[in-house]
């Protein structure tokens, strides 16, 4: 299914159109994060990192370790995101410059990212997106991995 047209959901493989109602509250909440993205497939994710935006990947370890890791990408786990790119935070990375950054958030299959971007912009991080099927459409698209 188009990550642009409904929620899939990834449990179940039940989805919602854009006319139907949400088959249960996290496809709800996950339609309500997608709908303030503009989302970014993996080619022009890898474009915009060209042109410097910063990819942040949220996997845990155990999966990174698993499915393979994407070369300069920042690892930034799930749990501490929001506390990590704060540009007000006292536990902010250096790279946290402030509410202009253009993070472009991956995971596994972009469903915690689309979860994590939309969290981000509730932070004022207003460019911040994620990228479309994750790291497996990124591999898929045969942008540069490793194990």
């Amino acid at each position: 299914m188009s990550a642009q047209r409904g929620v899939a959901n990834p449990v179940h493989g039940r989805s919602a159109g854009p006319g139907d109602a949400p088959v249960s509250r996290i496809d709800g909440m996950l339609a309500r994060a997608r709908a303030r993205l503009r989302r970014v497939g993996p080619v022009e994710a890898a474009q915009e990192i060209a042109d410097g935006a910063l990819l942040v990947d949220i996997r845990p370890a155990a999966q990174r370790a698993a499915e393979g890791e994407i070369p300069d990408a920042l690892v930034i786990e799930r749990n501490v995101l929001e506390w990590r790119l704060d540009p007000t935070s006292d536990a902010r990375l250096p790279v946290a410059t402030g509410d202009d950054l253009r993070v472009l958030v991956i995971c596994s299959e972009g469903y915690t990212s689309s979860l994590a971007a939309a969290a981000l912009q509730e932070l004022g991080l207003h460019r911040a997106t994620d990228v479309v099927g994750g790291y497996h459409a990124w591999a898929a698209a045969g942008l540069p991995t490793s194990s």
